[in-house]
């Protein structure tokens, strides 16, 4: 069952987030890299900046969650991660269609670009990376990272995107 979070759930919410991350331990940059991976302060502040937290649940118990973020003109795909023993399984993918249909709008996701496993999950949805100098306005327009992350990152976007960034760039 999919269903947003409540801020009651940020302790397991922050267990699937820290659960998962651990497979960016030695992949990521070092100095990008921090334990927690998420604290709960962090988290409630991202839920209180209007990120809404979806999660998919069996038998109660929370397996993968994903992050939604409306953000001027764009949706943006926020803390996206599955417990390590339900990676592979479908949840990601559930999450993300649940996700694209809670918006019209264009999509992006940033993530490590050395988590290929990430940015694959994405390619294999339908999103596409935007260019170096595009990632690097985009991060710097809808997300608050620092620079250090920024340079460590890569956006992919959706064709609404794409299709929205032609127009405006066809008109500017």
């Amino acid at each position: 069952m999919i269903r947003q979070c409540r801020a009651a759930e940020i302790d397991v919410i922050c267990a699937v987030i820290n659960d998962a991350a651990i497979a960016y331990r030695g992949v990521i940059a070092a100095d990008c890299w921090k334990t927690p991976y998420m604290s709960g302060d962090e988290l409630r502040r991202e839920m209180a900046s209007a990120v809404q937290v979806w999660g998919c649940f069996e038998g109660g118990r929370l397996l993968a969650v994903m992050g939604l973020q409306h953000v001027d003109d764009v949706a943006l795909i926020r803390h996206a991660y599955t417990r390590t023993a339900n990676q592979g399984s479908g949840l990601g993918a559930a999450l993300l269609a649940h996700l694209q249909g809670q918006t019209d709008g264009a999509m992006l996701v940033g993530t490590w670009r050395a988590a290929t496993w990430a940015v694959g999950f994405y390619r294999g949805h339908g999103f596409r990376l935007v260019t170096a100098p595009d990632k690097d306005a985009l991060l710097r327009r809808y997300w608050t990272v620092p620079e250090r992350q920024i340079d460590e990152s890569v956006v992919l976007a959706d064709a609404r995107w794409f299709v929205m960034s032609s127009a405006s760039r066809d008109l500017g």
